[in-house]
């Protein structure tokens, strides 16, 4: 059995004028929910074994936050997940490590809720799944020897979370 940790980063700034988008980085409130969702990961034994990270500043820095517990944890940082769609994300997926038997993947919107609707056999029915806002973590199972073998509707969501359910007063 596999587990994927699909993430959306957190809340990025918009306050340097100019500054191209793969480049801004968290803001504060941001910053407050990727700790906060670290804690979630660890507290329910969710640590990945790897990661695959959009090369994004906002996703790069998501992960950094995550906390100290995934400072040991091999990430690699993927052009090709900045703004992929669903299918450049599967692609990206059964490119994972065979060992790793959880696999977090950080990426950006449309992309990474779309993929999270597409690997379920089954959406919950739940608006903020639907939404998938800053910082929205689904932990979805398959029941496949490999990477290679998972494909769309074959996962089952087994936990999912957004910071507002974590830290008051974030409601993104």
């Amino acid at each position: 059995m596999l587990t994927l940790i699909l993430m959306r980063h957190a809340k990025s700034s918009w306050a340097a004028r100019g500054q191209a988008d793969v480049d801004r980085p968290l803001n504060g409130r941001g910053r407050r929910a990727a700790a906060a969702i670290g804690d979630w990961l660890a507290a329910r034994d969710l640590l990945p074994d790897a990661a695959l990270v959009s090369a994004a500043a906002r996703t790069r820095e998501t992960w950094d936050r995550l906390g100290p517990a995934f400072a040991a944890i091999p990430a690699s940082f993927r052009p090709d997940l900045y703004h992929a769609g669903p299918e450049a994300m599967l692609r990206a997926l059964r490119g994972a490590p065979a060992g790793a038997s959880r696999v977090l993947m950080l990426g950006h919107q449309p992309g990474i809720g779309e993929a999270a609707r597409r690997l379920l056999a089954a959406a919950p029915d739940d608006p903020d799944f639907h939404r998938y806002p800053t910082a929205a973590t689904a932990a979805i199972v398959f029941d496949v020897p490999a990477w290679t073998d998972v494909a769309w509707g074959a996962g089952r969501l087994a936990d999912f979370v957004i910071p507002a359910r974590l830290v008051a007063g974030d409601d993104d």
